[in-house]
């Protein structure tokens, strides 16, 4: 299975927190599945970290290197993708995610149960 990471999954798996299900961890520690990440998630955790959000190793990048997750890039396809959703979710990385879900046919992991309203593919953990 093909997964894209919500953002705050990566985080919660970065930092080993217990509000990762058993389950989510079996399912992005499982070398059947490739674990994705975004550019749009490194993006929104630099930005919270600029504002003063978010706490972030200056090696982050390295840090997720020495993961298996491969990477994705941001794509026109992925952008223009934007007008076609329903505008159910203001934030707009949330709704960037869900775009590449859509255009790559991924399915993205996460705990947030406004993703189940778009027309991709979703696993809440």
């Amino acid at each position: 299975m093909k997964l894209l990471l919500d953002t705050r999954i990566i985080l919660w798996w970065l930092d080993g927190n217990s509000k990762l299900s058993r389950e989510a961890v079996k399912l992005i520690s499982s070398p059947n599945n490739a674990i994705i990440v975004s550019a749009v998630s490194i993006w929104e955790m630099r930005i919270k970290e600029q504002l003063g959000k978010l706490d972030l190793p200056k090696n982050l990048l390295a840090i997720l290197e020495q993961q298996r997750f491969e990477h994705l890039p941001v794509t026109f396809k992925d952008a223009d993708e934007i007008s076609r959703l329903p505008v159910i979710h203001s934030d707009p990385f949330d709704r960037m995610l869900i775009a590449q879900a859509i255009t790559s046919k991924l399915t993205i992991v996460t705990h947030d149960k406004v993703f189940s309203k778009y027309p991709t593919q979703v696993k809440l953990i």
